[in-house]
Formats: C-alpha cells, structure tokens, sequence
C-alpha cells in the first residue's frame, strides 16, 4: 500500500465517528432498541458493538507497533451483545468511548513511520495480521454501521408514520 492509500484510509477512518452521529440524528426517541428486521441488530446493539469494537482495534493497533510479533485474539461480537446487555444501557457513553478511542488511533496512524507500517502480528481468525490490514477493516468499519443504522431509522420511522396514519 503506498502512502496515498494510507493517508485516504486514515481519513475515511477519521471521518467514521462523524458518520454514525449523523444517522443517529432524527431516530425516534425510545426506538434505538427496536429490532425492524429479524436477525439484524438494533441501532443501541450497533453502538455498543461500535464502542466495544473500536476500544479493541485501539489496543490491537498499539499493540501492533509496541510489541514484537504479537498474537491477536478474535472475539465473538454476539456474545457480547448479549452477555453485555447492549439493548439494556444507554449509548451516550459508548458513543464517547467509541468517538475516544478512534481519536487517540488517528493521532498514532498519522505519526507512524514506515518501520511500524512494516510490523506484523497473527490473528487467531485471520492469520498474518500487519498494521495496512487493520486500516483497511477499520476505515469502513463505522461507515459500513452508520449505513445500518440510517436504514433502521428509515424502517422505524416508515412504521412510525404508519401507525400514526391508521390511528387518525
């Protein structure tokens, strides 16, 4: 990956959080938890899994540049929506840790040489793991939810309005 890919993944990366509060902005008070299509995840589930993501990709990119070779564990993301009740908590601070962890990555991703580009790890689920690859996973991680969440709103509000019609 050449230095202009980087430098345009870094900013779509950066971008992300911005993303995900504008398809927040307009969903209907007390439906962030309701589930429009069976088997998907609400839009309190997503941030969650947004906070809980990025708080992991953080410490896997530190660890990516501070360590030697070191081993990358996958984590199961339906376990901890459920066993951490991401339907039952409040989102604002998990929008916050989500915006901070994503903050303090972009100021590491702009400082890194190509030496800590060059660094490699293994991933339990996906083998050879090197910084390039967690950018390109990362870049249009939030974008990809942010797009989930604006068609949730969209269902949500739609069913809203009908409701709404068949009542009056």
């Amino acid at each position: 990956m050449i230095a202009k890919q980087r430098a345009r993944l870094i900013k779509q990366y950066a971008a992300g959080y911005e993303e995900v509060l504008q398809a927040l902005e307009g969903f209907p008070a007390g439906k962030l938890t309701a589930r429009p299509f069976r088997g998907k995840w609400t839009a309190a589930e997503i941030v969650h899994h947004l906070a809980d993501s990025e708080m992991t990709a953080a410490i896997r990119l530190r660890r990516l540049i501070a360590e030697e070779r070191p081993v990358i564990h996958g984590y199961d993301q339906e376990a901890f929506a459920a066993r951490l009740r991401y339907n039952e908590r409040e989102i604002v601070p998990a929008l916050e840790a989500f915006r901070a962890a994503r903050a303090t990555s972009v100021q590491i991703l702009e400082a890194m040489t190509g030496g800590d580009w060059a660094r490699q790890a293994w991933h339990t689920e996906g083998g050879a793991y090197g910084p390039e690859r967690w950018l390109e996973l990362y870049a249009v991680h939030a974008h990809n939810h942010a797009a989930q969440i604006a068609r949730l709103r969209a269902e949500v509000t739609a069913k809203a309005g009908a409701t709404k019609r068949k009542r009056s």
